[in-house]
């Protein structure tokens, strides 16, 4: 997959500040998308949590000259554009809009079987689908839902978190371990019913303040999580299950978590049988602020490293791919494109996770590329 800068920058190209990594010989490297090319930030800071924590970061890295690397496209063309986060845990937020809530209330109804889902959607909305909207998660609307919810018959785990007072909040994936815009995205080999999920993740410092924001693929298998909810982590954290890019765009003059709150995220997955669907993840219609799901991940928690935060999808495919009633599913070959006009696109190829390269370099090996280039200190 040969992918270009046109194809993966926001639409007014590098007005704002893009920061990532890039792989070089020497390790990965720090660095600031400009308009002639990818510019190093290692002097500024040696690793991306080191940025997050400076003092009004996007003003740090407009003053630092840096070193000219490489081109964007020819960091596309060599596959070396990483993800745009290193030490910073990586948690999500789930059940955060009520459209996707109502696909894991079906996903624990039918026990992870797909042909079961289509008929449980239909009555799921025609009974409950409407009270969902506009609900503001813990208040007494919420909790009147949940007492008639009950009543019917009808409450899940899912409704919990998603119009209870506690947000879940969940590891997506270990640090150092997503992937970045160009790479495989893996899928278990066991999973017959899984999908993309189309997000905005927010990178927060060590102080809890989100700093910028970057698109990212929650992969997800349905029927793994549908079977029972103790096997989320192995539904969500998987070799290269986890892709976040291409780029962290700072808080600025020219973005903000406003602008985070009215983004539309879109996705198109086109697989190599024909197969095309697409959707969009309308930021205005998350149940939770994410300010508040930032505060939640905080609450009883710290992340001296900062944190990368998956804010939730409302879009969930479900068209038929493999036969009436079968659901959406991937196939390795699928292209997977997230894009917002703001953060660009976030573009990646579906394999199974056994045939995704590996996981080798984590904080260790970063410890010793640091050091062999005197950015330790």
């Amino acid at each position: 997959m040969r992918l270009w800068a046109t194809e993966v920058l926001p639409r007014d190209g590098r007005a704002g500040v893009l920061v990532g990594r890039v792989a070089m010989d020497d390790g990965p490297h720090v660095i600031a998308a400009r308009d002639d090319g990818l510019y190093d930030l290692s002097a500024l800071a040696p690793t991306v949590s080191d940025l997050l924590e400076l003092d009004a970061p996007a003003s740090a890295v407009r003053a630092h000259a840096g070193l000219r690397l490489t081109s964007l496209d020819d960091a596309l063309g060599a596959g070396s554009l990483l993800a745009p986060c290193d030490l910073s845990a990586i948690k999500a937020a789930g059940v955060t809009f009520a459209e996707s809530l109502i696909e894991r209330v079906i996903e624990e109804r039918a026990k992870g079987e797909p042909a079961a889902a289509e008929a449980l959607r239909l009555e799921l909305r025609r009974r409950v689908g409407g009270d969902l909207e506009g609900v503001r998660p813990g208040s007494a609307a919420a909790q009147a839902l949940k007492e008639e919810l009950v009543r019917q018959g009808l409450w899940s785990q899912y409704l919990e978190v998603g119009i209870g007072p506690d947000a879940e909040i969940f590891t997506k994936a270990q640090p150092m371990s997503a992937v970045g815009c160009g790479a495989l995205v893996g899928v278990h080999s066991r999973s017959e019913w899984n999908n993309p999920e189309p997000e905005i993740v927010l990178a927060c410092a060590p102080n809890g303040e989100a700093v910028g924001a970057a698109l990212g693929n929650d992969v997800n298998l349905r029927d793994f999580e549908g079977r029972s909810a103790l096997l989320l982590g192995k539904a969500k954290d998987n070799n290269a299950s986890c892709a976040i890019g291409p780029f962290i765009r700072l808080f600025d003059e020219t973005f903000s978590m406003d602008d985070v709150r009215r983004a539309r995220v879109r996705l198109v997955v086109e697989g190599k049988d024909g197969f095309r669907v697409e959707g969009e993840n309308a930021m205005s219609k998350i149940s939770r602020d994410p300010t508040d799901l930032a505060a939640a991940a905080f609450e009883t928690h710290q992340y001296p490293d900062g944190l990368m935060l998956f804010l939730g999808t409302m879009y969930v495919p479900s068209a038929d791919r493999r036969g009436r009633g079968q659901g959406f599913t991937h196939e390795c070959g699928d292209i997977v494109r997230i894009s917002a006009d703001q953060l660009g696109a976030l573009v990646n190829e579906v394999t199974d996770c056994l045939s995704a390269p590996p996981w080798r370099f984590g904080a260790r090996a970063l410890m010793r590329s640091l050091a062999a280039r005197g950015l330790l200190r």
